[in-house]
């Protein structure tokens, strides 16, 4: 109910916003034809005095705000020395407050698309890890499954691969520890607890002990290097982290065959 509120509050301010910038860009040509009518001044200062009560409601009343700073300084021209010089032109005023307009539409606009991701998030059931033998593990997964597909939509690649390759470990761990090392082909498993295997290591042994299939194999170098990527930070590319969720499906259908 309350991302429902907060939609429709945002639609409302858009809908304040666009109807303000169709009537600046008439008083804009009003202005540019005959600024010294009487008509058009009047016309001129009651979408002026509007567009200020549109951005005190947007600003929240406060002054520090960066929308109302920005209407603020939308009346000011600066000398050489950057001071402030009041007074800017008719018509140059009209088309510095049809920017700050559009600023508060695109914010408006980011944040309602913000505001759709997580209420998407928020009804999406949660990935079913049903397969995993660790029932403590199961809820950790789920819900790093779901934080994966939010960093992803989010742009967070670095985020979103690391937990793709987490959950990718996780889940192979897990499987290889259900049918024990000593049901593993001893010329592919290496000595020690599965735990301490490298990460492409544990894939490997879980493909040719016929439990997942090739499909890991995709996985790009920042991925199998996913541990290590702390010391890297900012390589991480939306082809990695898609790579890595594509492949992190893939043997989730091979631990569970019956989905």
């Amino acid at each position: 109910m309350a991302q429902e509120s907060l939609r429709a509050q945002i639609q409302t301010y858009l809908s304040r916003l666009q109807e303000l910038i169709t009537r600046g860009r008439q008083v804009r040509e009003l202005v540019a034809g005959n600024p010294s009518s009487a008509a058009t001044i009047a016309a001129n200062r009651r979408w002026q005095q509007d567009c200020g009560a549109a951005i005190y409601q947007l600003s929240g009343g406060s002054k520090a705000h960066w929308l109302a700073r920005a209407f603020s300084e939308a009346f000011l021209v600066r000398s050489a020395d950057g001071q402030a010089v009041e007074g800017v032109a008719p018509e140059e005023l009209v088309q510095r407050l049809l920017g700050v307009l559009e600023q508060g539409v695109a914010s408006l606009s980011s944040m309602g698309e913000q505001v759709l991701l997580q209420a998407s998030s928020a009804t999406t059931p949660p990935r079913r890890f049903d397969f995993v033998h660790n029932p403590e593990l199961r809820p950790i997964v789920e819900q790093a499954y779901t934080e994966s597909r939010q960093s992803l939509e989010q742009g967070d690649y670095d985020a979103a691969l690391r937990a793709s390759c987490s959950i990718l470990e996780a889940i192979v761990t897990d499987a290889l520890e259900h049918k024990g090392v000593n049901m593993l082909a001893h010329e592919v498993a290496p000595a020690g607890r599965i735990s301490d295997w490298p990460f492409e290591t544990r894939l490997a042994v879980a493909e040719s002990a016929g439990l997942i299939r090739g499909g890991w194999a995709r996985l790009t170098p920042a991925a199998r290097a996913y541990r290590d990527n702390e010391k890297e930070a900012g390589v991480v590319s939306e082809r990695d982290a898609r790579t890595a969720g594509q492949a992190l499906n893939v043997v989730m259908r091979d631990l569970n065959p019956g989905r």
